[in-house]
């Protein structure tokens, strides 16, 4: 599923919502305010996939970015799902929105900078704390 966020419906936002919270401030111990005001930016799109128990599998948001670019972030899979390649799958599908003629950044958990690397990502920066999980900045430059 994809969608901006005026088109969200408001089961869907709880359960993205659901999911990130259930991720990053509960399992990762993470206590950050998740709702970051960039969810309703003009331009922001939500992508997901359903789980058959009716919660969402997995999620990701694409973001842009000043001078034309796009981020991707809140890219999470719940712990039931993980193994299954869902995060390529939203990946794949998120890029393909982008387009190749735009970069793309984003800041990837250092033990995920493989399944990035995969989507022609490379790390740019030094890796950086967040939250207590380190993290590195990931670039893949427009086609």
């Amino acid at each position: 599923m994809i969608s901006d966020f005026a088109s969200l419906g408001t089961r869907d936002l709880y359960r993205l919502l659901k999911l990130r919270c259930d991720v990053f401030v509960v399992e990762q111990h993470c206590a950050y305010p998740e709702l970051d005001g960039r969810d309703d930016e003009p331009g922001t799109l939500h992508l997901w996939l359903d789980a058959p128990d009716g919660s969402i599998a997995a999620c990701l948001r694409i973001l842009d970015e000043p001078g034309g670019g796009a981020r991707i972030g809140r890219v999470v899979t719940a712990a039931a799902h993980r193994g299954r390649g869902l995060a390529g799958k939203l990946l794949a599908e998120a890029l393909e929105r982008i387009g190749p003629g735009r970069d793309v950044v984003l800041d990837a958990q250092t033990t995920a900078t493989g399944v990035y690397e995969r989507f022609g990502f490379t790390v740019c920066g030094p890796a950086f704390d967040d939250e207590g999980i380190e993290h590195v900045p990931m670039r893949r430059p427009a086609a």
